[in-house]
């Protein structure tokens, strides 16, 4: 096969994508023997677009799946989307205003109707742009949180915990969005610290003289006061307690208590108790049995019970409250305050505590095994610290309110009798249903079509769904066909491991735990490999609002999905976060560049040679160079570090083994050094054998990091192996021969630090490698016969005309001079250099440029200021600038030196 001069992968990526998924080769077969390797995808929303966190988790996870395909394993990974219940309806919602409607015009059946047809045209748009990526996942088995098989999952496992009475209804306190006009469970509110108000307000006695003041920060709830609460222990309000205060605006006549959870040194000692609107003061009246006013609506504007503010929004109320309370002269002070208020994690919307009737899981029962889990190491966390962070939620677990006020997702399978249960239940349909705690649900597997209890047809459904996390927990098994036992859950669950984010621990992780090891009686999967944002170059997180947000579709049409992927997998260590810039990917594409140059000069120079490239190695009794050996045993370290880096989940490490042999080993060095080889007809047929062994060899190493080049190079190679496809040939093991070359290794690694040195002084000297040099060579007869028997390769690759071997002696005036070992490298400059003394000029206007830069850095450092307030990595940077210019000095004026001797 001919390659063109320059790699484009435009026209390589879509060709073998397509190739790979019509052979089949990302499919798994369940009746294959062998051990197998499995993981799900973690599902995104189908609303979604690719982003930098995609990028990286299904960059790793592809890794690990070409990896383990090509180790021979039985390798399946499931791809699917997330129904994403808020984020969907939102969109068609926001379609629907556009088109002057509303759902509740459309009715519930054909909005549902509605969001399927947008979910057919543009729901798959995420896993179009995850094929560009490259990932390996078996497409025949994509699934989608709402398609039937999980449907019946959900219902399944809804059903089977009410049955155990692990699933409940009841009125309690949740959070409330008033603009999605959902519940949302505590993982969904996000909490942002902002600057607020401290309103302290006067309760004055009902009876007698004096007043308690209180402090809060929403007076706009003291509308549903239901009592003034102070600590027992107290000794300013002990004689309050069991007295009766005026309810600010309302006049109503409401109680002193006294409460243990009432914090003394808050504010004035005093707090207001809501109730209907607080989740402290939920708990403070169930224990005082108080009343529970609600004087907010789903649209958190003021109800009846809020008597002259009813119909206001609650902003609106609380200014027009405040105003009135002050003219009142009930207002003691107003003083700034910091506080933390909860969002939406949808619509950033403020989110308002909500008395409502709600489904709820009764989560510490089902927490406990799956802490034991980790615990007793069935499920492994990557990196480690990431345990303490999961034990941390799921000890302190409160039950998870599963229901969600939308039309789209799940609809709880529970339905009311409106003959029996009518005192219970208002509303002839699911839309319109008001249902209060005491109603008895009738929950079925089936669609019921009479009462089991008294034989009516007057059924409703329940107009409720279910939190979009409650179908993502049960996805590693019901993604293989649970609940029933399916041949794809016998041979493949637990999964082998889950790749995913540190934000979705609690989220998701956690209720996978849970809902695997109840219904399967297993973990979900052995690992979790837990991987750090994506950042900007300076550590930022990234926003469309900073402006600073590299889009990788972007970074894929302009550099190629290989050159992204490696970037990120070369900057993926673990446990820090990936500090990214396209310059950095930019780099990485010269890195493809790179192996596609070396492969163009290993074809031009095997055109015409009867050659099986993927063929065994030489053994290391054959006749073969210096350098051949060396390369060989540099391949087998960098199999062995990038297995053991991949085994080891640092993929970094992995990377950075396979950027060092390619650049700096095989292309910098042995391509240079097989020159001669190749020159000499002798040595050429051992010489070819070991370029294109190596370079297969190389291509199958970095096949999982970068598929699309190594499959078109690879394809090009001649004889290779008898596989059709890079992909699902075997993954190359460090062979144990090579691996034990060390001495060849360490004559090699002599010979290159002699080559290095002499460079230098060229680099030094603003030499040309043209300038043919002398080098005299001081040292042990050992040493020097290592040079004298590979001289070629220091006069070719170093520039060196003459080599002269001394054993002592004066060394000649006007010599740049560098030791290496045991060996002294003497380079007479004589005659060599055109104009000394301009050279001499040169040096000392560098120097004194770089005197003046590192005197500017070192004061920089001496700073006691900028010490104390510089981040560290921003000191850790100067640092680095110092030594190096450092460096540079101490090379400037050694250079100076062995000038002025001439």
């Amino acid at each position: 096969m001919d390659l063109p001069k320059a790699y484009d992968p435009s026209a390589v990526e879509e060709k073998w994508y397509r190739v790979w998924r019509e052979r089949g080769y990302f499919g798994a077969d369940e009746k294959r023997p062998g051990r197998t390797f499995s993981m799900v995808i973690p599902p995104p929303n189908i609303t979604g677009s690719l982003h930098m966190g995609h990028a990286l988790n299904n960059t790793i996870q592809d890794v690990l799946c070409r990896y383990h395909r090509m180790l021979g394993d039985v390798t399946l990974w499931i791809p699917g989307t997330d129904h994403a219940g808020i984020a969907t309806q939102n969109v068609v919602e926001r379609q629907l205003a556009a088109e002057g409607t509303d759902r509740r015009a459309l009715g519930r059946e054909k909005f549902v109707e509605r969001v399927w047809s947008w979910r057919k045209e543009s729901g798959s748009t995420i896993t179009r742009q995850l094929a560009r990526l490259g990932v390996s996942c078996d497409w025949t088995r994509e699934r989608f949180t709402m398609d039937e098989g999980l449907s019946r999952a959900v219902r399944e496992v809804f059903v089977t915990l009410f049955e155990e009475g692990l699933v409940y209804r009841d009125r309690y306190l949740i959070n409330w969005c008033p603009r999605c006009r959902t519940a949302l469970s505590d993982l969904e509110v996000e909490h942002e610290e902002i600057d607020g108000k401290l309103y302290h307000l006067r309760y004055r006695f009902a009876e007698g003289a004096g007043e308690i003041v209180v402090a809060t920060t929403r007076p706009e709830t003291l509308l549903g006061d239901t009592a003034v609460a102070v600590h027992p222990d107290d000794e300013r309000y002990r004689d309050a307690i069991g007295r009766e205060v005026i309810l600010p605006a309302l006049g109503r006549r409401i109680p002193v208590i006294g409460d243990s959870g009432v914090s003394r040194e808050f504010g004035t000692g005093a707090v207001k108790v809501t109730p209907a609107h607080d989740p402290n003061d939920f708990e403070m009246g169930r224990r005082h049995g108080l009343p529970m006013i609600s004087v907010m609506d789903e649209e958190a504007r003021m109800t009846s019970e809020a008597g002259p503010y009813a119909g206001l929004d609650r902003y609106e109320c609380r200014a027009r409250l405040v105003a009135d309370l002050e003219a009142q002269g009930l207002v003691a002070r107003i003083e700034p305050h910091r506080l933390s208020v909860g969002q939406c994690y949808r619509c950033r919307t403020v989110v308002e505590p909500f008395l409502s009737v709600q489904w709820f899981v009764r989560a510490k029962p089902l927490a406990e095994p799956a802490i034991a889990a980790v615990r007793e190491g069935r499920t492994r966390f990557v990196p480690e610290h990431w345990e303490k962070v999961y034990f941390g939620w799921m000890e302190n677990i409160r039950d998870w309110c599963i229901s969600r006020q939308l039309w789209w997702g799940h609809q709880i399978p529970a339905w009311y009798c409106l003959e029996c249960d009518r005192d219970h239940v208002r509303g002839d349909s699911a839309e319109n249903l008001i249902v209060t705690e005491h109603a008895r649900p009738i929950v079925s597997r089936e669609d019921p079509t009479e009462c089991p209890r008294c034989g009516a047809k007057r059924l409703v459904r329940d107009g409720d769904v279910l939190d979009t996390w409650f179908s993502s927990a049960l996805w590693p098994f019901s993604t293989m066909g649970w609940p029933d036992r399916t041949e794809t859950l016998a041979r493949f669950y637990p999964t082998s491991v889950l790749v995913t984010g540190f934000d979705i621990i609690f989220f998701w992780v956690a209720r996978m735990m849970m809902m695997g090891l109840h219904f399967m009686r297993d973990v979900p999967f052995r690992d979790v490999y837990v991987h750090a944002l994506v950042r900007d170059e300076q550590g930022q997180k990234m926003s469309k609002s900073k402006g600073n947000v590299i889009d990788p579709l972007e970074v894929l049409d302009r550099f190629g999905t290989d050159a992204l992927r490696f970037t990120l997998a070369a900057l993926s260590a673990m446990g820090r976060d990936v500090k990214l810039s396209v310059d950095r990917v930019e780099g990485y594409r010269n890195f493809a560049n790179k192996i596609w140059n070396a492969a163009r000069f290993l074809l031009l120079n095997l055109e015409g040679t009867p050659l099986e490239s993927g063929g065994p190695l030489p053994a290391p009794e054959e006749p073969l160079t210096l350098a051949d050996r060396w390369v060989l045993h540099r391949l087998a370290i960098c199999a062995a570090e990038v297995r053991g880096a991949i085994d080891g989940d640092r993929f970094n490490e992995a990377a950075s083994a396979l950027y060092r042999f390619l650049w700096s080993e095989y292309c910098d060095w042995y391509l240079e050094l097989a020159k001669i080889s190749l020159a000499d007809p002798e040595r050429q047929a051992a010489t070819r054998r070991v370029l294109a062994g190596v370079m297969e060899r190389f291509l199958r190493l970095l096949h999982p990091f970068m598929p699309f080049i190594t499959e078109e190079l690879w394809q090009a190679l001649p004889g290779r192996s008898e596989s059709p496809s890079i992909m699902i040939a075997p993954y190359p093991e460090p062979d144990e021969r090579w691996l034990a070359e060390n001495e060849a290794a360490a004559r090699m690694e002599s010979l290159i630090d002699v080559i290095r040195a002499i460079r230098n002084v060229r680099a030094d000297l603003n030499l040309p490698h043209a300038r043919e040099l002398a080098l005299l060579v001081y040292g042990e007869s050992v040493d020097a016969d290592g040079v004298r028997a590979h001289e070629a390769y220091v006069k070719r690759l170093a520039g060196v005309a003459d080599i002269e071997y001394r054993s002592d002696g004066d060394r000649p005036r006007g010599a740049a001079s560098e030791r290496v070992g045991t060996l002294e490298l003497v380079i007479p400059l004589g005659g060599i250099l055109d104009d000394p003394a301009a050279e001499i000029r040169r040096n000392e206007k560098q120097l004194e440029k770089i005197v003046k830069e590192l005197r500017g850095i070192s004061q920089k450092l001496a700073n006691e200021q900028f010490l104390e307030r510089a981040p560290a990595e921003v000191i850790d940077k100067e640092r680095a600038k110092e030594a190096e210019i450092a460096g540079r000095k101490h090379a400037l004026e050694r250079n100076l030196d062995r000038l002025r001797q001439l």
